[in-house]
């Protein structure tokens, strides 16, 4: 893939225009063609195929791509033959190619691709088809009316179908329309979050699915959406610290192959004004995320999104991922939907806070303090409030969560779990989760719990303070904690003295534990083939001979780390209520043990 040339009097920081952008859609959508069928109506993609089997990955990758080309058409500036080849697929599919839709069907979701996709160039590509073409597609998601779909972010996939064939003149029910935006209402948290579905499964679903969808059927409704609007633009306050300043996402959450699908929330607060960004911030944002991609082998050397991060990685998908979930990354080109001259595209580009300076972010309603840090622009996501319900998933149950680090998902890894992770262990069975702050009692496995665990942080820089109070455990029990995972090409190093352990990376990315109070013992666990950032990866520990109260100091860093030095500048002092900790500086910070 060829680039065009940086402009870095327009976009100083990334050097990234919509020409760009332009370049990275137009190859993504070339270099599947070579694994179209002859009608074009399926896109056979290399790779695992879903638990959905062959025929529906091959329809999701038409779909998935069509939504990218739609954007890419509707833009200006496509060639002809882009809206000829989707046409003829379109044409080809809906008579007979494509499976009927039918009740919690993959086929659900990718016929509000196509319906999306379908409205976003209805006057380049749905205008110009022939009737009888029409009337088949309209006669395919018509398969929608009455159909079932899970109790989540589906929902909204009948909304938007249902909202389309309203505006063609299709079959449609009014009440199934409404029922996805009702539902939304109950899943709503606050802080512009909502939960997939109930339970506590906060993701990047919010933003792709929940944010994108209302304001989607609000474009095609004609309607204003004014509370979609509101929530978005009070979701992107904080959403906007999810990125580093390299344009690294925060790694956590489910579909993490949809990647740059998390521009989707801030191209749409753009799209419907409805955004707390400037223009030359939004452009900054995805440009940064984007180019972060790009840079480090996405799309790979055929021009495809594998399954995984910046390259194939199965641990960290789920099942329904074939090789062509990854194209839901298309939802991250929606800012091509924006006029040239629109000042997205137009205003010089501007920092964002983690570019001036250290910053600190909370979410009460969801559990999530981010606190990211301007020397080496790394963002953390502390987590008290995620867990995915009753599934132990290392991408939801951490501790913490980084831009330039992910939790270990090999399948002893998640056995074993040590990365940011608090366990109790009595010698013979499993880690025991303990609780975390608000959330009630929980194991991870079919295990006994050994205890109850009451976690605090505090964070400061890019230090973090973890207090654990374990209570109600035998003292026979052993305590242990996990820092962050690094992992890389080639093996971390990796060293440990008395109460601190520490790992790092060959460019300097240092991940360190260090025990202030309660912890006797330290270590570096090792792994291979269990991380999306690289084969070999390692995660520093600390273990308890017994329960009790224990503190540590976490450190992710891209600068020099002395984990000696630190354990005994950083003082700990406790009583009965609270524990004090005391920072080099002379600054303390008071923590309640209740």
């Amino acid at each position: 893939m060829q680039l065009p040339p940086t402009d870095r009097v327009l976009s100083s920081r990334t050097g990234w225009t919509r020409a760009h952008w332009e370049t990275v859609a137009d190859h993504l959508l070339d270099s599947v063609v070579p694994y179209a069928s002859p009608d074009f109506s399926r896109y056979g993609l290399p790779g695992r195929a879903s638990w959905s089997g062959v025929a529906l990955d091959g329809l999701e990758g038409y779909a998935r791509t069509f939504l990218l080309a739609a954007f890419r058409i509707a833009g200006g500036g496509a060639p002809d033959a882009l809206a000829e080849r989707y046409a003829a697929g379109l044409a080809a599919g809906v008579e007979g190619v494509w499976p009927e839709l039918t009740d919690c069907s993959q086929q659900l979701v990718e016929a509000a691709s196509i319906a999306v996709g379908l409205h976003e160039s209805r006057a380049w590509l749905w205008d110009r088809l022939p009737p009888r073409t029409q009337e088949r597609v309209v006669d395919w998601l018509g398969g929608f009316v009455g159909k079932r779909t899970w109790d989540n972010n589906w929902m909204l996939f009948q909304t938007v179908t249902e909202e389309f064939l309203k505006s063609v003149g299709g079959p449609y029910k009014q009440e199934e329309i409404d029922r996805g935006l009702a539902r939304i209402e109950d899943w709503y948290v606050g802080d512009g979050w909502y939960t997939d579905g109930g339970s506590r499964n906060f993701d990047y679903y919010c933003g792709w699915a929940l944010h994108l969808y209302p304001l989607l059927w609000a474009r095609m409704a004609g309607e204003a959406g004014q509370v979609y609007r509101e929530r978005l633009s009070t979701f992107l306050q904080t959403y906007q610290h999810f990125f580093g300043s390299d344009g690294a996402p925060v790694h956590q959450g489910r579909s993490l192959c949809y990647r740059f699908a998390s521009l989707a929330p801030v191209w749409m607060g753009a799209l419907a004004d409805a955004t707390p960004l400037a223009p030359g911030q939004t452009r900054k944002l995805a440009s940064s995320v984007m180019r972060h991609f790009v840079e480090r082998g996405v799309p790979d050397s055929r021009g495809l999104l594998s399954l995984g991060w910046y390259d194939t990685f199965l641990p960290s998908t789920q099942p329904y991922s074939g090789p062509a979930s990854p194209y839901w990354a298309s939802k991250g080109f929606l800012g091509l939907l924006l006029p040239a001259d629109h000042p997205v595209w137009t205003a010089r580009e501007e920092g964002l806070p983690i570019d001036h300076g250290d910053v600190v972010a909370e979410i009460p309603t969801v559990g999530w303090t981010l606190h990211g840090t301007r020397h080496d622009g790394i963002v953390r996501l502390l987590n008290h409030g995620s867990d995915h319900g009753e599934v132990s998933d290392p991408h939801y149950a951490k501790l913490a969560y980084s831009t330039r680090t992910a939790p270990e998902a090999g399948e002893h890894a998640r056995v074993e779990e040590v990365d940011n992770h608090l366990a109790l262990l009595d010698g013979t069975k499993p880690a025991a989760r303990g609780t975390i702050e608000r959330l009630s009692a929980s194991s991870s496995r079919s295990v006994t719990p050994l205890g109850t665990v009451t976690s605090h942080s505090s964070v400061r820089g890019a230090w973090e303070i973890r207090v654990h109070h374990v209570t109600g455990a035998g003292e026979a029990v052993t305590v242990r904690e996990g820092g962050y995972a690094v992992a890389d090409a080639s093996a971390p190093a990796v060293e440990s003295g008395p109460g601190w352990a520490m790992a790092r990376r060959t460019d300097g990315l240092t991940s360190a534990i260090i025990g202030l109070y309660g912890w006797q013992h330290a270590e570096v666990v090792r792994n291979v083939e269990c991380n999306a950032f690289g084969p070999h990866s390692a995660v520093p520990c600390l273990s308890g001979d017994s329960p009790g109260l224990h503190v540590s100091l976490v450190v992710l860093s891209g600068d020099t780390v002395h984990p000696a030095a630190l354990r005994e500048a950083v003082t700990v002092t406790r009583d009965a209520d609270a524990v004090v900790v005391t920072y080099p500086d002379g600054v303390s910070v008071t923590i309640p043990l209740g």
